[in-house]
């Protein structure tokens, strides 16, 4: 099991901004932030719960491909990310709804986010 992912972003201050109000809606918010006085270079935020980060990103290098899936307790949780992430500036990448394909009560939804990476919230339960 993963402990945290992190990447690295084309604009820090505005992919920060972004993932705030479209991880929001799934309880997940900025809980550690660490400086370039810190790290000597590396400025980064780290989003999740609790007090654990366990989703990091930062200045350097953006990545290419890639695909995150953020568990959301609700289907509602999961619209409302689609809807706060749009509202954000990303682009739909598949609106919310079943995938049947997966398992019978897979709900997701689907965004692009300001650096080309694949999101989504996911949602298992029968509802």
């Amino acid at each position: 099991m993963l402990d945290h992912i992190g990447f690295g972003v084309a604009d820090y201050e505005a992919s920060k901004a972004f993932y705030l109000k479209a991880l929001e809606p799934l309880g997940i918010g900025v809980v550690m932030l660490v400086i370039r006085e810190q790290t000597g270079g590396y400025e980064g935020a780290g989003f999740g719960s609790n007090g654990k980060p366990y989703f990091w990103i930062g200045t350097g290098e953006p990545v290419g491909h890639m695909h995150l899936a953020f568990a959301a307790e609700t289907r509602a949780e999961v619209d409302a990310f689609y809807a706060a992430a749009l509202a954000a500036g990303a682009k739909d990448n598949g609106a919310p709804g079943l995938r049947p394909w997966y398992h019978p009560n897979y709900y997701g939804a689907f965004v692009i986010d300001l650096n080309g990476v694949n999101l989504e919230a996911v949602c298992h339960k029968a509802e």
